[in-house]
């Protein structure tokens, strides 16, 4: 209800709702608000049957209570809808058809033109048979991440503004011994209070772990050293603020502390002013450039494709030992390390300066105008955005759109009239205004799918409303809701009817990071197999319902990635012992250990990509939840003058392959065809059969394993045979619901 509008409320709310559920009303509910909570007035119901035409529906709806009958004094409610289906879209299953594709609608940020996106798989590439390779056939040439923060860094002048969820002032962005830099063995702390006693304006907003949700932390899924790097930082020109999820000030009670306990800010990114390309030293003026991804500035994120367990503890991961997965892991009980899979991006031209208003949105909110260069500043050093390069002429040019989950209780500048924040691609929630952007993007990606889309996240769980009933809890008290993997699922369904082939491939971690016996490691991995069965259970109903006899992994496919290695000469060696009989002792033992999958990727169709710091649950398209930050990208011209698509993109998602596999073949470049999923399947298929085996006579020949799950003719998951527990744990591949945890925490 709103306030001092008691008898007859206006809302004038406006809403652009994605749908991808079975329903046979639309249900509007009218709620008093409280500082505690809300007491329900009643509903509205409104029968599909009249939308699903396509008609305008405008009129006034019955207020009803719990029993559906009306409430005191028969109120109505006024609502104003049309319902839009999907196969109305003229981008529906059709991809990005023209150069006059505008991006993704109803968003904050609009598509910028004439830009230009590095891709980055890992934080470090070494220069090796696989990389020269990708150069030699025209795939790809790789970049190296963190080499170029470095560079970036070390060469602004102005400003530096980092956001992150964590940041570890002793980490050393420069490792290869075979490409050294100039000043490139200082540490990230060392090389920003340099930058800031030269001049240059540093700030930094990390989050702020108040209670460091003490649940998951026990668990060990957090540690962020929040408050060292602001220790270290203190007393220095660097200006480093601890930033904590804060709700919105209109948030009721209950609220604020679910998000000011229970969130974080999820957001990676850097923002400099940089050189602009062919003035070396012939101009003053600069440019701004930004980086956007998965990779946090701290501890355990340097890797590279080879994601050695044992054979980098003697020198790059000697003193960058992480292994949270372990109780009392560490570098003098040796390895296995845990691995670290990540993708991460640089983008310049006019898609920077978004990722720079950002970082102002946030810093005004949490800080005030107080240090921000103000525009008339920039001015005087910084070119105002302009393309790379001019579309219509550059190949390799890219239309690049910002994405965010992110809330008015984090960023300065949302309007606060419901109208005014619909027009501005923004959603009202309950006293808040929220950009759930991300989530839109995918969405928008997958509905555009012709024939492939292929993932790899940290996490896969949501689409709640759609998962098995359950005799233990109520599905409506998960609150899992974002519809991706409800999209992924009927985007299948969609193919299979037509007689079209359609392939997913989704790459995940072995177990979300963390004690994998645990509690919320145990709930997460229970709400993920809840949604692979409800979308296998999508796909092989309607198979069934077809006659036909499929494998349901020849149109979905998980998996994981795992490292095992043989012991060689010369590995370093460690003076002390894990506990006997430990999943650390076992795993030393057997040499071998999943590569953490952290990447927050998407491509489809091999010309379309999101890359950015949000998973696939709750928490990151929630929007009101953690703060996200995502880019969604394509090349122009290499889309209108061929198909299938063989820009960046392409080669990109090659690289990867190439990584996780150590193998390519030509079906690769055709990932929808039957033969391309089977071949993969086959692969991750024997990777696995090798990590798992209780022997092993040689390196494990590619890290790409079979998700350790199997699927029945009817959509149900049971875990693989001889293998209901991961190897050398006790801790269940399907999950274990919680008892205790709450499910806001853990989706």
């Amino acid at each position: 209800m709103i306030e001092n509008e008691p008898s007859n409320p206006r809302w004038f709310e406006s809403f652009h709702i994605y749908s991808a559920h079975n329903v046979s009303n639309i249900i509007f509910t009218v709620k008093d608000d409280n500082p505690v909570g809300a007491i329900l007035i009643g509903r509205a119901y409104l029968p599909v049957e009249e939308v699903v035409n396509g008609y305008e529906v405008d009129r006034w709806l019955e207020i009803l209570d719990e029993d559906r009958n009306p409430i005191r004094g028969r109120s109505r409610i006024h609502v104003k809808l049309k319902y839009v289906s999907v196969e109305r879209d003229s981008h529906w299953s059709q991809g990005i058809k023209s150069l006059r594709f505008g991006g993704i609608p109803y968003t904050f940020f609009r598509q910028r033109e004439g830009c230009e996106i590095t891709l980055y798989p890992d934080a470090h590439v070494l220069d090796d048979n696989i990389t020269s390779y990708l150069v030699s056939e025209g795939y790809y040439e790789p970049q190296r991440c963190w080499e170029d923060i470095f560079d970036a860094i070390n060469d602004a002048k102005h400003l530096i503004y980092i956001s992150g969820w964590s940041v570890y002032t002793k980490i050393v962005l420069v490792r290869d011994p075979r490409r050294p830099k100039p000043g490139g063995d200082v540490t990230l702390g060392e090389l920003l209070k340099r930058k800031a006693d030269e001049g240059v304006n540093v700030l930094m907003l990390v989050w702020d772990d108040r209670t460091s949700v003490e649940l998951l932390k026990r668990d060990g899924l957090m540690a962020t050293h929040d408050q060292e790097t602001g220790d270290y930082f203190r007393d220095t020109k660097v200006r480093y603020v601890l930033c904590p999820r804060d709700p919105n000030h209109k948030n009721s009670y209950v609220q604020g502390i679910e998000i000011s306990t229970m969130f974080t800010h999820h957001q990676k990114t850097i923002v400099v002013d940089s050189e602009i390309p062919g003035e070396s030293g012939s101009s003053e003026m600069r440019r701004i450039v930004g980086f956007v991804g998965g990779i946090d500035l701290c501890d355990g994120r340097y890797d590279s494709r080879d994601h050695s367990l044992f054979r980098t503890l003697k020198d790059v991961h000697h003193d960058d030992f992480h292994q949270p997965n372990f109780s009392g892991a560490s570098i003098t009980r040796g390895g296995p390390r845990e691995p670290w899979h990540d993708v991460h991006c640089k983008l310049e031209g006019p898609i920077a300066w978004d990722v720079l208003y950002n970082f102002e949105q946030r810093w005004m909110k949490q800080v005030g105008a107080q240090y921000l260069f103000t525009l008339p500043e920039l001015d005087r050093f910084i070119t105002q955005p302009s393309p790379v390069s001019p579309a219509s002429e550059d190949r390799d040019t890219w239309n690049v759109q910002l994405f965010r989950s992110i809330d008015s209780g984090a960023v300065m500048g949302f309007p606060e009239k419901p109208e005014e924040a619909s027009m501005a691609g923004l959603v009202t929630g309950k006293d808040n205004v929220i950009d759930r952007s991300i989530q839109d993007a995918y969405i928008n990606a997958i509905r555009r799918a012709k024939s492939f889309i292929y993932i790899e996240n940290q996490y896969f769980l949501g689409s709640s409303y759609g998962w098995n009933p359950s005799k233990d809890f109520k599905i409506e008290d998960i609150g899992a809701l974002h519809l991706i993997p409800k999209e992924l699922s009927l985007k299948i369904v969609s193919k299979i009817k037509a007689k079209e082939r359609f392939s997913v491939y989704i790459v995940i971690p072995m177990w979300p990071e963390g004690i994998p016996e645990s509690g919320s490691v145990q709930a997460i991995l229970d709400w993920q197999r809840r949604t692979m069965e409800m979308m296998y259970k999508d796909i092989t109903s309607e198979l069934n319902a077809n006659g036909i006899e499929a494998d349901p992994r020849d149109y979905l496919s998980f998996f994981c990635l795992g490292n095992r290695e043989i012991k060689k000469p010369g590995e370093y060696e460690p003076t002390e012992k894990p506990e006997p009989d430990s999943d650390y002792a076992r795993a030393q033992e057997s040499r071998r250990f999943m590569i953490y999958v952290h990447a927050k990727t998407m491509i489809v169709d091999d010309e379309y990509i999101i890359i950015g710091s949000a998973n696939i649950n709750q928490r990151s398209m929630d929007g009101a939840r953690d703060t996200e930050i995502a880019i969604g990208g394509y090349q122009p011209n290499q889309i209108v003058t061929e198909w299938p698509a063989r820009g960046a993109i392409f080669g990109f998602r090659i690289a990867l392959w190439l990584e996780h596999m150590y193998y390519i073949h030509d079906s690769f470049r055709h990932p929808e065809s039957l033969e391309c999923i089977r071949r993969v399947n086959t692969i991750a298929d024997e990777n696995w059969n090798l990590y798992s085996s209780p022997s092993f006579v040689q390196d494990l020949p590619g890290h790409l394993l079979r998700y350790p799950v199997a699927i029945s003719n009817v959509g149900d998951i049971t875990a693989l045979p001889e293998f209901s527990f991961f190897p050398d744990t006790k801790a269940s591949v399907l999950g274990t619901r919680s008892e205790y945890i709450p499910p806001i925490l853990t989706t």
